[in-house]
């Protein structure tokens, strides 16, 4: 009867103290500025009311009081020594400390102070009281080396776009595109962070999009790599974690999941270094077959690309005319020089076959020859440097076009980075391995995509989808203008239609996206009839329910089942793994 009695009461403790947290969190609903008000609208918010100085105060204090207690019967259960080792109860210690002297320098002020610091520390009263949630901090706090990875795995594919997005669209060539999201580096990140929420989309690429239909590659690509592939794997490593952090909290440690440690080794063999006779050759050989040579190649290849974004975001207000692509020649040079000095020497150290037998160095040597062929063509075509050579002279291609190419390799060639880093690594060999192993489900999807793109493109079916009596390109900006905001019209989504396939595809994939999907089914069962819309809901159901749910899971399984096997995990203990999963077994 007597634990009986104990339990009961380690219960009702229990309870008590969660109304007590409670209160102390809903207190903010009531303190100045309160928010008992019908409406949060300033226009007709109408004064609310404010409890006098004291009332919210005195609730606050008694339940300080009973933290304390709290702390105290705690504290006298497991005895002074283990309260200076538990970190937890150190910091409950500090905060009600801290708490308190915050309340009675708010009571001397008389209500009237401008900062609340116990505030702030209100929601440690909640984590510290539940176990499970310390485990799950925790688990967080261990989750973000890996967390971390993807982020800079994001901000790398980010900045890389950004680049090649202010190289593609300059202020002469695609001015709209220019002024409205390009204009700028903080602009141009700015537009396409926003397009990695799916916010702008298709508002960012339309004015580009009307000029030239081509231009949707880049958007589309940015965001099928960042939305789809690189948030996707943030989830799947999240999970993973949690996953297997949660199995070695409630079950015996380290039986089931090791932590990651290192990325899987690749156990491909290398060809035999040559041997060279010469000592000065030998030592030659060891100092450019050193990991120091690839650390030093990536810090050439970052402070080019800075180059780049220099010269970028100088001649950002500059047309194409006016810029002085002479100079970024001659910085281009320099560097694609050293490139082409790191691959040689690689090949003395490795020979043809070792070098070879990397595939960085595929990607890296194919690039490095390729911009030093289109370096050689620019010397051969405008006779570089000379002192009278004019920039608007070119044959098929303009001095900009050409070093805008360059430009986007050098960009591009920077991803050699990623292998080096190994806290990425894992993730972007994850993302190769989708290539290879999601082409059953890529398939589907195409053949669920053109299936619906050539029911549309049908004879009936294309007029039914026509918009009728488009209006002329001068009668357009009225339009615009006229209509409610957030149309069809006032958006200026004419590019985006069922005129031609590629058109369509385009619209599609913008349904897909759903960000503001709306304005397509309104403006086609404006112009056409209400039945267009059961056409978008059914491929909304398709592709953005189905379908890319689907891509979803499949990144899932395809991460985790590689990490599993990059652990040395057996075919058995990853089954055992499922099965142990249970969340009624883990919160049991």
């Amino acid at each position: 009867s007597m634990w009986v009695c104990v339990g009961v009461c380690g219960r009702a403790k229990k309870k008590g103290l969660g109304l007590t947290i409670a209160v102390v969190l809903l207190l903010a609903f009531v303190e100045r500025p309160s928010s008992l008000s019908a409406s949060s609208d300033p226009r007709h918010r109408s004064p609310p009311w404010e409890p006098p100085c004291g009332f919210t105060e005195s609730i606050e204090m008694v339940c300080l009081v009973i933290f304390s207690l709290d702390l105290a019967v705690k504290s006298y259960l497991i005895g002074w020594e283990e309260l200076r080792k538990n970190k937890w109860l150190i910091g409950y210690t500090v905060v009600i400390s801290v708490s308190t002297i915050d309340w009675v320098l708010s009571v001397s002020m008389v209500c009237d102070e401008k900062l609340r610091v116990r505030r702030l520390l209100r929601p440690f009263f909640l984590l510290q009281n539940s176990s499970l949630m310390k485990k799950t901090l925790k688990c967080i706090k261990r989750t973000l080396p890996e967390i971390a990875s993807v982020i800079l795995l994001l901000a790398l594919h980010l900045c890389l776009f950004t680049m090649i997005g202010m190289l593609l669209f300059a202020k002469s060539e695609v001015g709209s595109e220019w002024k409205l999201h390009f204009r700028s580096l903080p602009n141009s990140l700015t537009s396409l962070l926003v397009l990695l929420t799916t916010a702008n989309n298709p508002d960012v690429m339309i004015p580009a999009y009307s000029l030239n239909r081509g231009y949707s590659i880049f958007f589309v690509t940015f965001s099928v790599i960042g939305t789809y592939c690189l948030m996707n794997l943030l989830t799947a490593i999240i999970y993973n974690q949690f996953r297997g952090y949660l199995l070695v909290t409630f079950h015996h440690p380290g039986s089931y999941v090791q932590r990651y440690r290192g990325v899987l080794k690749s156990k491909k063999k290398h060809p035999p270094l040559p041997q060279y006779n010469s000592p000065v050759l030998q030592r030659c050989q060891v100092i450019f077959s050193h990991y120091y040579l690839t650390i030093l190649g990536n810090a050439v290849a970052l402070a080019n690309v800075i180059c780049i974004c220099t010269v970028l975001v100088l001649n950002s207000e500059k047309s194409t005319a006016e810029r002085d692509n002479f100079i970024m020649e001659i910085i281009n040079l320099c560097f694609i020089l050293y490139y082409l000095f790191e691959m040689c020497v690689k090949i003395f150290a490795f020979s043809w076959r070792g070098y070879l037998s990397y595939r960085n160095n595929i990607f890296d040597g194919f690039l490095t020859i390729l911009l030093l062929v289109l370096q050689f063509t620019i010397y051969v075509t405008y006779r570089l440097p000379y002192s009278h050579w004019d920039p608007a002279s070119h044959g098929v291609m303009s001095l900009w076009e050409m070093l805008r190419l360059i430009n986007m390799l050098i960009v591009f060639r920077f991803l050699r980075i990623i292998p080096d880093i190994k806290l990425m690594a894992l993730v972007a060999s994850t993302l190769l391995d989708l290539v290879k192993n999601l082409r059953a489900f890529a398939g589907i999807l195409m053949v669920s995509d053109f299936s619906i793109l050539y029911f549309n493109q049908t004879a009936d079916l294309r007029i039914l989808f026509a918009i009728k009596n488009v209006p002329s390109n001068s009668s357009m900006g009225n339009i615009t203008s006229s209509m409610e905001c957030g149309t069809y019209e006032q958006l200026g989504y004419w590019p985006n239609n069922f005129d031609d396939f590629a058109a369509s595809l385009i619209l599609l994939y913008d349904v897909m996206v759903v960000n503001n999907w709306q304005a397509f089914m309104d403006a086609y069962s404006r112009y056409t009839t209400e039945w267009s819309k059961i056409y978008f809901v059914c491929w909304w159901l398709t592709s953005s329910v189905m379908w890319v749910n689907l891509f979803v899971a499949l990144i899932l399984e395809n991460f985790i089942y590689k990490w599993d096997r990059s652990h040395s995990c057996s075919v058995t203990d990853v089954e055992r793994i499922r099965y142990e999963t249970s969340v009624q077994l883990m919160f049991r």
